[in-house]
């Protein structure tokens, strides 16, 4: 399993991308949805709800159980991926594309104290045994 290098991860399996105009991308990292399973429903937070770091604000369900979805930093939502709504099987097909929210953090420097790709694999090996 490759992590994709320009994301930064998260301790609870979330993926962030960070954007050109100041906000970050969020979705579930590949090893996350390997271990839910077929993907069944997805709740994202309201657009505009202001997040604590490590907050719990989504949700994604699948076939074997749900599981919450953390904020990696705290900030406000600006976005959610509509598309989940009928198909949260993209998260499957395509976790580091199929995102699930998107925000505008309160501070950037945040962003910048998560795990890299490296970091992210040595936590996820680490469990596994």
């Amino acid at each position: 399993m490759s992590n994709p290098n320009n994301l930064k991860y998260t301790a609870s399996h979330e993926w962030v991308k960070s954007e050109a105009d100041g906000t970050i991308t969020v979705g579930i990292t590949q090893h996350a949805q390997e271990l839910l399973g077929d993907m069944v429903f997805v709740e994202c937070p309201a657009v505009g709800r202001k997040l604590k770091a490590q907050e719990e604000c989504a949700v994604v369900e699948s076939v074997k159980a749900a599981s919450d979805v953390y904020a990696p930093v705290a900030g406000t939502v600006t976005a959610v991926n509509s598309e989940l709504d009928s198909a949260p099987e993209k998260i499957n097909s395509d976790p580091y594309g199929a995102w699930m929210f998107k925000m505008a953090p309160d501070h950037a420097a945040d962003v910048n104290a998560l795990l890299d790709a490296a970091g992210y694999q040595a936590q996820v090996d680490s469990e596994a045994h």
